[in-house]
C-alpha cells in the first residue's frame, strides 16, 4: 500500500498517524488494532502528508521487538521504512487477531473511531467470546475447491481491489485467494471464501441467503385479513451479487416520486437508498453464518422497512454504544465487502443511516438486538412526496447557531471542536449550551458520546 493512499485517508478505525516516535504510544495502537479491524501505523508524517525528520530504520525493529516481546500474546506487526528526501517514513500493518492482546501494564486496548480505549468488565468477557465464534469463516467447508468459485466475481473482486490498493498484492490469483483465507493450505474452500466467491454457496451453506417479502398493511396479513404477502422473494449467490439483487428488489418494491430539489428533477423514495443499503449490508456482513435455518430477512409494511439478520450483536457491541463502536463478527467477509466497495469506510454505517433517515424527515432508526438475532426497523415518518409541516421556532438564532447550521448543511455534521474553531472567542461553554439550545429546539440530532460526540440536521431551522 502506497504512502500517497494513506495520506489521501483521514486517521480513524484502521489508520493512525505519529509525526514523531511514541514508542508506548505506537504499541497501544498496534494492540487496539489487532484487538479491533487491524490497520496503518504511519510514524514521521502527519496526516497532511508533512513529513518530520528523524526516523530511523532502527526504530522501526525496534517496536516490532516490543509487539513480540511485551504484548501478551505476541502481535506480528510488518514494518516497512520509505526514505523521502524529506526523512524517512515508517509504517507498520497490524492484521486483526484472532486472539485478545494484552499490554504489558495489563491493559486491553480496543480502537474506537480516530482513538484507543480500554476495555474493561463485561466489555472483556464479550470481546472474548467474540473472538471465539469468529473463526467460523476460516472453516474448511468439506467437499468444496477451488472449483466452486466463479471466476467472473473473483475478476471483479480483483478489479475492485486494485483500483482500491494501485500497489497492493501482486502474484497468482490462488495465492491471493489463501492469503485473504478464502482457500485453506489443503485447498478446500473456507466458509468465507465460497460466501464471498462461490458459484452458488447454498448449496454447501443453505443459510446464507436472504428472503424478500413485502407486506400489504402494516402486518403479516393480507388486505382481506388472512396471512399473506404482495411479494417474496428468496435471493442467492455470492454475498455481493446477493446485495446488488437485493438492492434491485427493494428498489423495484418501494413507492416513489419525482420531486424538483431547486433545479434538479430527483426522485424521493418511502426509504433513503444509503439508510437502506447500510442496514443491507450490514446485515450481510455481520450475521452469524453459524446459524442454521435462518435467513436473512427484509421485510417491507406500509409503515416500515425490517432488516434481520441472524446473530446477536457482535463482541463487545451492545445497543448503548452501537454508534461508537465497532467490532466484526465476520472480518474476512467484511473487508472482501469493503475492498468490493460495498463497505465505503468501517465503523460508519450506522451513522449514516441515522443521518440519512433524519434528513429526510423520517425518525431515526430503531435498533433491536435479541439474543440470536438483530433488526434494523427503518420507520416511515411522511408518504413519498409529502410536505410535512413543523412548528415555527419560538426564539430566533443567534449568530453562532446560524454559523453552526449553515456548515451542518454545508458539511452535513458539526462537533464541539469544528464549533469551536467557527467561533474562537466564544467559551467552550457557551458553545455547548447553543448546540444543546438547537438539539432542545428539534433542530439538531446529537449522536454519540463524549469525544465521538457530533451533530447533524434533524429538521429545517424556520420550517413551518
Amino acid at each position: 500500500m502506497s504512502l500517497s493512499y494513506l495520506f489521501s485517508r483521514k486517521p480513524g478505525l484502521q489508520l493512525a498517524f505519529f509525526p514523531s516516535l511514541d514508542p508506548d504510544g505506537v504499541l497501544e495502537t498496534i494492540v487496539a488494532f489487532a484487538n479491533t479491524e487491524g490497520g496503518e501505523i504511519v510514524v514521521g508524517a502527519d496526516e497532511t502528508g508533512r513529513v518530520y525528520p528523524g526516523m530511523q530504520a532502527e526504530d522501526a525493529e525496534d517496536i516490532v521487538q516490543m509487539a513480540i516481546t511485551q504484548v501478551r500474546p505476541p502481535v506480528q506487526v510488518e514494518a516497512e521504512t520509505y526514505e523521502l528526501p524529506q526523512g524517512a517514513v515508517l509504517v507498520f500493518r497490524t492484521p486483526r487477531s484472532p486472539e485478545l492482546h494484552t499490554l504489558p501494564d495489563g491493559r486491553v486496548m480496543a480502537r474506537r473511531g480516530a482513538r484507543n480505549r480500554v476495555l474493561t468488565g463485561q466489555e472483556l468477557s464479550l470481546a472474548a467470546v467474540g473472538r471465539a465464534t469468529g473463526a467460523f469463516e476460516l472453516e474448511e467447508v468439506p467437499g468444496s475447491s477451488i472449483e466452486d468459485f466463479d471466476p467472473e466475481v473473483i475478476a471483479e473482486y480483483m478489479e475492485h481491489r486494485q483500483r482500491r490498493q494501485p500497489t497492493g498484492f501482486v502474484g497468482p490469483t490462488e495465492s491471493l485467494l489463501r492469503q485473504i483465507g478464502a482457500l485453506s493450505e489443503s485447498g478446500q474452500a473456507t466458509v468465507s471464501g465460497l460466501l464471498l466467491f462461490g458459484k452458488d454457496p447454498q448449496i454447501f451453506l443453505p443459510q446464507a441467503g436472504l428472503t424478500f417479502v413485502k407486506f400489504p398493511g402494516t402486518d403479516r396479513h393480507s388486505e382481506r385479513g388472512t396471512i399473506g404477502y404482495g411479494r417474496r422473494v428468496d435471493i442467492g449467490g455470492p454475498l455481493a451479487r446477493m446485495i446488488e439483487h437485493t438492492w434491485q428488489i427493494v428498489w423495484e418494491s418501494m413507492d416513489k416520486k419525482a420531486v424538483v430539489q431547486g433545479l434538479k428533477r430527483e426522485e424521493e423514495t418511502e426509504y433513503p437508498m444509503i439508510a437502506v443499503r447500510e442496514a443491507l449490508v450490514n446485515a450481510v456482513a455481520h450475521r452469524d453464518y453459524r446459524i442454521q435455518g435462518r435467513r436473512i430477512e427484509v421485510l417491507l409494511f406500509k409503515d416500515r422497512m425490517e432488516i434481520t439478520s441472524p446473530g446477536g450483536l457482535p463482541g463487545y457491541i451492545t445497543l448503548q454504544n452501537i454508534v461508537d463502536e465497532h467490532f466484526s463478527r465476520n472480518p474476512r467477509i467484511v473487508n472482501g465487502l469493503l475492498q468490493w466497495g460495498y463497505i465505503e469506510e468501517l465503523g460508519l454505517g450506522v451513522d449514516k443511516m441515522i443521518e440519512a433517515m433524519v434528513a429526510a424527515g423520517h425518525p431515526t432508526p430503531d435498533f433491536q438486538a435479541k439474543p440470536h438475532s438483530f433488526t434494523v426497523i427503518l420507520r416511515k415518518g411522511h408518504e413519498v412526496g409529502e410536505y410535512v409541516p413543523m412548528p415555527q421556532w419560538e426564539k430566533d438564532m443567534n449568530e453562532r447557531q446560524l454559523k453552526a447550521l449553515q456548515w451542518v448543511q454545508e458539511y452535513g455534521r458539526i462537533t464541539n471542536r469544528e464549533y469551536r474553531r467557527l467561533c474562537p472567542h466564544v467559551s467552550a461553554e457557551t458553545l455547548r449550551l447553543d448546540l444543546v439550545d438547537l438539539v432542545n429546539k428539534g433542530i439538531l440530532l446529537k449522536i454519540g458520546v463524549k469525544r465521538g460526540t457530533y451533530y447533524v440536521l434533524k429538521r429545517k431551522p424556520g420550517a413551518s
